[in-house]
């Protein structure tokens, strides 16, 4: 695809998606590849959205080689075509990260998620010559996951326009630092799709977003795919009045979670198992969901007025 037409499939709300386990911590194909069924059917399409699995939040640290290119394919398969799928990669070099690259490009995502390649150390330079090489190599498009928080993670506003003609280098999943402020957004937005990795969807799309990271949607989409309708036609107020509403508590919740312990999948997993989409727990050190967790979590969901199911598998 040309750029353009690759910069028309990053918009919109991004699913990402957990990876399905049983209660050994296997993976699970065949659970992935109905949920990403169940994910179309429930409004999660082409033009309104796309899903990005075997991500940080899909356990790709903690997959093995061998592993999270079945999640792709299954989740390929599930989708049908009718939604296109991001497969990550992150923090390898940039001969590994090409190699992963292909993998997933040949078992047919239409995106990558590549943060950079933080454990080499890299100076700016360096962030340039990587995701160059990665464009050249590949035929699909790259979102790129600016990673600050890391301490060689951080990619500058004036990296990011230095890359503005890299064929394949399409979107940046956000993140605001001393080198990429948020005024930086006016200048990018023309060359990249942004997409928000926070908590100010409607502050962001103002600024030119393309689209945002899900927090719930693939336990149940249609809140979110509501917000994008809402932030599309420009009804601000009251896509913020739906933020404060739902999301807000929901975050305190998360934080809540996060402090018995972390992961990065812990929590989401605890929505999708409340709402009835049994996909185990994360893989140790992190711990699972306890009942009362769940039940919290049940209970503020059913307050939404979201179709909660009675009982659950842990």
């Amino acid at each position: 695809m040309e750029r353009q037409e690759l910069r028309d499939r990053f918009r919109g709300v991004v699913g990402v998606g957990v990876t399905p386990m049983n209660e050994n911590y296997e993976i699970d194909p065949v659970r992935m590849y109905d949920l990403t069924q169940w994910w179309v059917e429930n409004g999660l399409v082409r033009g309104k959205a796309m899903l990005k699995v075997v991500s940080l939040m899909g356990e790709f640290p903690q997959l093995s080689d061998e592993e999270w290119p079945k999640v792709v394919r299954a989740s390929v398969e599930g989708a049908g075509g009718k939604v296109d799928i991001i497969a990550g990669t992150h923090h390898k070099d940039t001969r590994r990260t090409i190699e992963d690259c292909l993998i997933a490009q040949d078992l047919g995502a239409i995106g990558l998620q590549i943060a950079p390649p933080a454990m080499n150390d890299p100076n700016q330079d360096d962030m340039v010559r990587f995701f160059s090489d990665i464009s050249d190599a590949v035929d699909i498009g790259v979102m790129v996951y600016n990673t600050p928080w890391q301490r060689h993670g951080g990619i500058d506003a004036d990296t990011f326009h230095r890359m503005a003609d890299f064929e394949h280098i399409v979107a940046i999943k956000w993140a605001t630092h001393e080198g990429c402020p948020v005024e930086a957004m006016a200048g990018l937005a023309p060359k990249f799709n942004l997409i928000e990795n926070g908590n100010d969807r409607v502050g962001f799309h103002k600024n030119g977003g393309s689209g945002f990271l899900d927090k719930t949607s693939i336990a149940y989409p249609p809140h979110e795919l509501k917000m994008w309708d809402l932030l599309e036609a420009n009804r601000y107020d009251e896509a913020q009045d739906l933020w404060n509403r739902v999301d807000v508590p929901i975050y305190n919740l998360a934080q809540k979670a996060h402090a018995l312990s972390g992961g990065q999948a812990r929590f989401k997993k605890m929505i999708m198992n409340a709402m009835g989409h049994n996909v185990g727990h994360q893989r140790p050190p992190t711990l699972p969901a306890s009942n009362d967790e769940i039940s919290e979590l049940q209970a503020l969901l059913d307050s939404f007025g979201w179709p909660v199911p009675k009982a659950v598998a842990l």
